[in-house]
């Protein structure tokens, strides 16, 4: 089956993990900017980085056949250090045009501090500034509910958001009806530690359907699986889904997000497959084959 892993931190993974996801049915991936361990030492670093996300790596997924889309921001984990965060919103707006950024992410918190909190709310209005999506980090385990709720009551206070043009990921059981409620898209970790397992992934499907729900690996550098949307595809199955629920969630539910985005294209000889065009966020019927023909 086809799908789209819209969180894949492939600056951290080997050649092989993209020939695994290729083989496995992978077409697109989009990898948001990360914390690589250790804080970067300074604004020139994150320009280097930038352009890593932006030119080497969309060049070595190509190898395999897979489209790579990246997003921008200074992560959430080194979003405490004002002076350097002001100096990397500087930085940013001119790698917006690049052909495969699609927006802002992921920004958010970490520890939930005041200065986490200045540093995101700059990071959506430089969103909301140049027209960008935006892709939202909650942070892990005990400060799961409390960061989201910040996150959340501050987007509130935020002027011209679109919310259907928010992702607010890493959502577990007690924090993606609040994303959902707020007319945001929902985003499930597959990460075996600090987040969901594939079955309590589908436990939530279950609970809250389909809509406006998203499900990826996430893989990094730490304990994480390349090919876990697969094996969400396999769990799926043994719980009795049909192949178009699990249809949705992998493939049109990515397709409907991101091609929000105009960077965002699918391969042509893939498109029809989605039995839709992308319009406001959500998929309808498809017109002609030589409508995809001009978007690629």
């Amino acid at each position: 089956m086809k799908y789209i892993d819209i969180h894949a931190h492939m600056t951290s993974r080997t050649t092989d993990d993209y020939y695994q996801m290729a083989l496995t049915g992978c077409v697109a991936m989009a990898d948001p900017a990360f914390w690589s361990g250790y804080d970067h030492s300074s604004p020139e670093v994150f320009a280097d980085y930038f352009d890593r996300l932006t030119d080497f790596e969309p060049k070595r997924a190509a190898k395999y056949g897979l489209r790579y889309y990246t997003w921008l921001a200074m992560n959430p984990k080194e979003a405490e250090d004002r002076g350097m965060s002001r100096e990397v919103l500087k930085i940013i707006p001119a790698f917006l045009d690049r052909p495969n950024v699609l927006g802002i992410g992921e920004v958010g918190v970490n520890r939930v501090t005041r200065n986490e909190v200045a540093t995101f709310e700059e990071h959506v209005e430089l969103a909301i500034n140049y027209d960008q999506m935006i892709h939202i980090h909650t942070p892990h385990l005990e400060d799961k509910y409390k960061g989201t709720r910040v996150i959340l009551d501050s987007l509130a206070e935020a002027s011209h958001l679109d919310e259907k043009r928010v992702l607010v990921d890493h959502v577990e059981e007690h924090t993606i009806g609040l994303a959902l409620d707020r007319g945001y898209w929902a985003g499930i970790t597959l990460y075996p530690m600090t987040k969901t397992s594939h079955a309590r992934a589908v436990d939530m499907i279950e609970m809250y359907g389909t809509e406006r729900i998203l499900v990826a690996g996430a893989c990094d550098w730490g304990p994480s699986d390349p090919v876990a949307m697969p094996k969400f595809v396999l769990e799926m199955r043994r719980r009795g889904h049909s192949e178009e629920t699990i249809n949705r969630i992998v493939w049109e539910n990515p397709i409907a997000f991101l091609r929000q985005s105009p960077r965002f294209e699918v391969p042509h000889q893939l498109a029809p497959a989605t039995n839709g065009l992308v319009k406001n966020g959500h998929i309808t019927l498809a017109e002609t084959k030589e409508h995809w023909a001009d978007r690629v």
